[in-house]
């Protein structure tokens, strides 16, 4: 059996029986010699590299994507019957020390700050005497309601982190109940929850059922000092109606790692708002545990038992 490695990242699995490692270059279609194989791991992928692989790998029973989120190896046309699955867990921490960073790049004004320091200006409105907590303002994590909409691992790794902040964490997804000790509430009733909410965390995947799903209906009932931290996929907020939202004050701001279209165009709006955070998907970008994962599923596969992050569809 062939196993695909992509050359995109060192990966260094134990010899298992059988099985033959091949390492292919993620930018260049799969060697002929090698369309043979069965099993293949996608990271760092264009989508029509993904494509073509899909197209010429016919007898694939195994296609291992390390993003957490596998919109891209679902939509690129491998056979029904491959199993697909997910890096859901490699990328627990790093995301989710991002969207902390971006939580509280907000509350700290640090986009601000930054172009006062390009500009050479002492932002004394900034500096100096604070209040505790400012009603109009999102300032601290103190006391405030953070809202985390896709309470899978990377939410149930940033809750706890939130929380030794002083946050009160409410999870949002397709049904409610209890998750490692935080109230989850189902994704029909957030229109109540997200008028309480200070931040409004998305970690979403990008499905046709996700497709901006945030959008001006559940935008406006955010509060007028709320922001939006986004490390899930851009596809799942309506960009325009985000735009129109901080344009008019309705909103206090938006810190996205991920935009509908990547890289974001040079012409869209959103680099110039003032309350605009934007960084380059970097929240993941590097799957921690990937051989691990790798070489249980690949173990799984050959004994015919149930593999880890199974991709339904």
């Amino acid at each position: 059996m062939k196993l695909l490695l992509p050359n995109s990242l060192p990966l260094e699995l134990p010899a298992v029986d059988g099985v033959e490692y091949i390492s292919y270059d993620i930018e260049r279609p799969i060697p002929a010699d090698h369309r043979d194989a069965e099993a293949i791991v996608a990271w760092g992928n264009s989508d029509a590299q993904l494509h073509d692989a899909a197209a010429q790998l016919t007898g694939v029973r195994w296609v291992q994507t390390l993003a957490a989120g596998p919109d891209q190896a679902v939509n690129a046309g491998f056979a029904a019957s491959a199993i697909i699955t997910s890096g859901r867990s490699l990328h627990n921490v790093t995301v989710a020390e991002h969207a902390l960073a971006l939580t509280l790049a907000a509350a700290r004004s640090l986009h601000t700050l930054v172009r006062a320091q390009l500009g050479h200006r002492w932002a004394a409105e900034l500096g100096g005497r604070q209040p505790a907590h400012d009603p109009n303002r999102f300032t601290t994590l103190r006391d405030a309601h953070v809202v985390v909409w896709g309470f899978g691992s990377i939410a149930q790794t940033l809750a706890p982190l939130l929380s030794s902040l002083g946050a009160r964490v409410t999870g949002v997804a397709r049904s409610a109940g209890e998750r490692h000790g935080y109230p989850v509430v189902a994704e029909a009733d957030i229109r109540e929850l997200l008028p309480t909410a200070d931040v409004l965390v998305m970690i979403l995947p990008g499905t046709p059922a996700t497709t901006r799903i945030l959008d001006a209906e559940k935008l406006a009932t955010l509060p007028a000092h709320a922001w939006l931290v986004n490390v899930g996929r851009g596809v799942t907020v309506d960009e325009a109606a985000l735009a129109a939202a901080l344009r008019a004050g309705q909103l206090g701001g938006a810190a996205l790692d991920v935009t509908e279209i990547e890289p974001l165009p040079v012409a869209s709006e959103l680099w110039d708002l003032a309350n605009v955070i934007i960084t380059p998907h970097s929240a993941g970008g590097r799957p921690i545990g990937a051989a691990q994962l790798i070489t249980e599923n690949l173990r799984a596969l050959l004994d015919g038992r149930t593999l880890s992050n199974v991709v339904a569809r």
